[in-house]
C-alpha cells in the first residue's frame, strides 16, 4: 500500500509540474516582435547620434512627431519646443561620437545609458527612455546625474 501511495504521489507531482510548465503554445518571445524592437533601437541610436553627436537639429524634424510628449521638466511638450532647447544644448559644442554604453529595446520602448562629457571636462551619466510608434519618437523620459568626484567602488556610473 505504501508503494502505491508513493507512486501515486510521484505521478501527481509530475503531472502538476508538467501542467505548470505548459504555456498553451504561447511563449514570451513569440509575443514580442524582436525585429521591430531592433528597428526601434536603431532608429533611436541614429537620432541620438545625429542630434547630440553631429549637432544636426534637422534630425528632430525627421524622427520626432509634432505632438511629442516630453517628461523632462525643463522642456515643454512638442517638436518645436524640443528644437528650441536642443539648439541651446548643442550651441558651440563640437561634433563627436556619442558614447552610448548600453541600449535596450522592449516593445515600443528604447533605453539608452549614455556617458556624456561636460564643458568642464567631467561627465554625466544619462538614462534616456524613448517611446517609438510608427517609426517616429513620440515620447521621452530622462534621468541625468553628474559623475561624483569620489566613489566607494572602482566603477561608478558605468
Amino acid at each position: 500500500m505504501k508503494k502505491i501511495i508513493t507512486a501515486l504521489c510521484a505521478i501527481i507531482s509530475i503531472s502538476i509540474f508538467i501542467a505548470g510548465c505548459s504555456n498553451d503554445g504561447k511563449s514570451v518571445s513569440s509575443t514580442r516582435n524582436l525585429q521591430q524592437e531592433e528597428s526601434n533601437k536603431q532608429l533611436v541610436l541614429k537620432f541620438y547620434q545625429r542630434l547630440f553627436g553631429d549637432k544636426d537639429i534637422s534630425a528632430i524634424d525627421e524622427y520626432i512627431v509634432t505632438n511629442y510628449i516630453q517628461h523632462n521638466p525643463q522642456v515643454a511638450d512638442g517638436r518645436e519646443a524640443l528644437k528650441t532647447m536642443a539648439a541651446q544644448w548643442i550651441a558651440g559644442s563640437p561634433k563627436t561620437t556619442v558614447d552610448v554604453r548600453k541600449s535596450v529595446a522592449e516593445g515600443n520602448l528604447v533605453i539608452l545609458h549614455v556617458k556624456s562629457p561636460t564643458p568642464d571636462g567631467k561627465y554625466q551619466a544619462i538614462v534616456e527612455i524613448f517611446r517609438v510608434e510608427n517609426n517616429q519618437i513620440v515620447e521621452h523620459w530622462d534621468v541625468i546625474q553628474d559623475a561624483p568626484e569620489t566613489s566607494a567602488n572602482p566603477h561608478p556610473m558605468f
